[in-house]
């Protein structure tokens, strides 16, 4: 079963010190943290991908009526401070199994190596029902 989980950064969740204001050591102790799960998940065959997103204010937005040419606008710009930080796509035996990697995940080490308990959302990847011929 393929599972999706999604870092989602809510500072009030966690800690209350944006990442971009951690000492440097504290933001590599996170990194390394995120680089040797991903090689445990490897290693283990679980790990199908995994990626950081970059800020929302780097994002844009595109829409078309598959006619014209595009519209294309900066952001979004959510109201709320939560923001898709990155994701775990995993292939795993078991539901339990998804939430025991989220659960490891979500303890990343934050600000004085304390454990930041961010929220991981786990949803099942989905597939489309086979064509008929």
């Amino acid at each position: 079963m393929k599972y999706m989980l999604i870092k989602s950064y809510t500072p009030a969740a966690f800690c209350d010190t944006p990442i971009h204001q951690w000492a440097p050591e504290e933001i590599q102790a996170h990194i390394d943290f995120q680089r040797t799960l991903g090689e445990q998940l490897a290693k283990s065959g679980e790990l199908v991908e995994a990626q950081g997103l970059a800020d929302p204010g780097q994002a844009i937005t595109v829409s078309s009526d598959g006619r014209s040419a595009p519209v294309v606008t900066d952001g979004p710009f959510p109201e709320t401070k939560e923001l898709l930080a990155g994701y775990w796509i995993i292939d795993v035996d078991s539901p339990d199994r998804a939430v025991e990697i989220a659960a490891q995940a979500s303890a990343a080490p934050g600000p004085g190596g304390k454990p930041i308990g961010e929220y991981i959302e786990v949803r099942q990847i989905m597939c489309a029902p086979a064509a008929e011929l």
